[in-house]
């Protein structure tokens, strides 16, 4: 019987020398939805992002996608079968506007015919077009003249999703898409997660708990590399373990 998790790690592990960084965490990510890390500074949360999108080799466990196992494989392979993640530090083209930023993240679903630049770049207008889209969807429709180097911080954090989205992935990791955004900025980044869980399967790291609580259909609570607790906003507020994780144990 098929797997129905888009996403499932077997004691996956993760060590340099004696620590572990990823100690055996078990993940099952079901399709269609918002399923958080969050845990203290430490807890392994980033470390299990490099390892499920190539970014670090597991030292031990096995990570399946889709149903295949995708263990050993490279982080452009990945992406080729579904996978696509933003990063905690914001990576754009400063120079570009907004639809040519988008425009180059969509071309590069093409692999090496991407890389023929005696084309116009009119020439495969299916680029242009999710480009667009995409710039509508993240209401940055007025901004698409706009250089990327010229956005809000809240706007290039928008901007960076989008170009996640341009690889048409059926996962989408966000490390933290929030972070360094001002107050005002925020809620359009919630909606637009919020959103994506309802088409795409979504895994989050992110401090905000409001945040969290507010997308979330599922929650792993990261601890010293391991999984601490897991399950619903409600079921999370309210276990002990977590509070003593995050604050300590009360006297």
């Amino acid at each position: 019987m098929r797997d129905s998790h888009i996403l499932t790690t077997e004691n996956l592990s993760l060590s340099y020398g004696g620590f572990r960084a990823v100690d055996k965490v078990n993940l099952r990510v079901k399709p269609r939805t918002v399923h958080s890390v969050i845990g203290p500074n430490g807890a392994g949360k980033t470390s299990l992002f490099h390892c499920l999108t190539g970014g670090r080799r597991p030292t031990g466990g096995r990570i399946l996608f889709k149903g295949e196992e995708i263990t050993n494989r490279s982080a452009h392979a990945r992406v080729g079968s579904g996978m696509a993640r933003s990063f905690q530090i914001t990576s754009l083209f400063q120079n570009l506007t907004v639809r040519e930023n988008l425009r180059l993240a969509s071309q590069g679903r093409d692999g090496n015919r991407s890389l023929l630049f005696w084309r116009s770049v009119n020439a495969r207008k299916e680029h242009i077009e999710l480009a667009d889209s995409i710039t509508e969807r993240l209401g940055l429709a007025g901004k698409a003249a706009v250089a990327a180097g010229d956005l809000s911080h809240g706007q290039q954090r928008l901007l960076e999703v989008g170009m996640a989205l341009c690889g048409k992935p059926e996962l989408l990791l966000l490390d933290e898409p929030t972070a360094g955004m001002g107050v005002d900025d925020i809620p359009m980044m919630t909606k637009l997660i919020a959103d994506l869980g309802k088409e795409y399967s979504v895994m989050l790291i992110e401090h905000n708990m409001g945040i969290v609580m507010a997308v979330s259909d599922t929650i792993t609570v990261m601890s010293r590399g391991g999984v601490l607790v897991e399950g619903k906003p409600e079921e999370v507020r309210a276990d002990p373990r977590v509070r003593e994780a995050y604050l300590g144990k009360v006297a």
